[in-house]
């Protein structure tokens, strides 16, 4: 026990750093430290170095410095990398998936259904629409307002106008999916030959020209008397947003773009009237 006690006392005794002058001996600077008081002192330095390293590699530039470590192009490459191949996968499920189903039609077998699953992570049976009472004052403002407006029953006027309207077949082939509102199929799905033009149905000006997962390439067109048209699933697009267009000029390739709802290359071609979808085989002669 003593010697114990020895040992311990001797990390606790003074030892005192004296600076002289070499000329007067002066003394200039001292330092009195214990062996613990020196123990603790380069401890902390230590840990606080450590620290400060992680800190400067964690939230600095530094890191890109580190053999092996990769740099921002780097990992926005590798990101940008894993999207497409993802999306490669997705498209060659599709392929695969269309060419089973036209194997079987071939062999006249009963095509594979092949849609999206519906994400049952959510529960809609609960949700329960109601008017509040602000939305009852709105629509009785807005009714009696149009009392006596003479424009009311002018959309339907328009629509029996457009039985004089000549509409431009975007595309010849064979309609496989009819206009269907009630199962929210408002257009027409057409087959035609492999990377067919698609055409514009009348004069107007492209409002739109992007991609969207559900339907792919997607082209609409404004035109006279708040008539719009609208061509998805194409396989590539020929003209931008704002530019003028004429009936029967090329606008797009036929596809199969999209990741929800296309089975195979075709046009699914929409008409709109006032913010109301249309039958185009009233209109249409594909």
């Amino acid at each position: 026990m003593g010697k114990k006690d020895s040992k311990i006392s001797k990390w606790r005794y003074k030892y005192r750093f004296i600076v002289y002058n070499d000329y007067t001996f002066e003394e200039v600077w001292q330092l009195k430290l214990s062996k613990m008081n020196l123990f603790i002192i380069l401890g902390s330095l230590v840990i606080f170095l450590i620290v400060l390293t992680t800190i400067l590699i964690a939230f600095t530039h530094l890191r890109e410095f580190i053999p092996g470590y990769p740099d921002g192009n780097m990992r926005r490459n590798i990101i940008m990398n894993a999207y497409r191949l993802d999306s490669l996968e997705r498209e060659l499920e599709i392929r695969d998936q269309y060419f089973v189903n036209l194997n079987n039609i071939i062999s006249g077998k009963e095509p594979n259904d092949f849609q999206s699953v519906q994400d049952t992570s959510m529960d809609y049976s609960d949700i329960i629409f109601t008017r509040s009472l602000e939305d009852s004052l709105l629509r009785l403002e807005i009714e009696m307002e149009e009392q006596y407006n003479l424009s009311v029953g002018e959309e339907n006027r328009l629509e029996d106008n457009l039985s004089s309207i000549h509409f431009f077949a975007p595309i010849k082939g064979m309609v496989t999916s009819s206009y269907n509102p009630a199962g929210s199929h408002f257009g027409t799905d057409i087959v035609g030959s492999p990377n067919s033009v698609v055409s514009a149905t009348l004069d107007g000006t492209i409002v739109l020209a992007s991609w969207t997962m559900e339907t792919g390439y997607v082209i609409q067109i404004q035109h006279n008397n708040n008539l719009i048209s609208v061509y998805k699933h194409n396989a590539e697009l020929l003209r931008e947003v704002g530019a003028i267009v004429k009936a029967g000029e090329s606008i797009a390739i036929v596809g199969s773009s999209g990741e929800l709802f296309t089975t195979g290359p075709h046009l699914h071609f929409e008409l709109w009237l006032n913010g109301s979808p249309l039958d185009p085989e009233k209109y249409v002669l594909f």
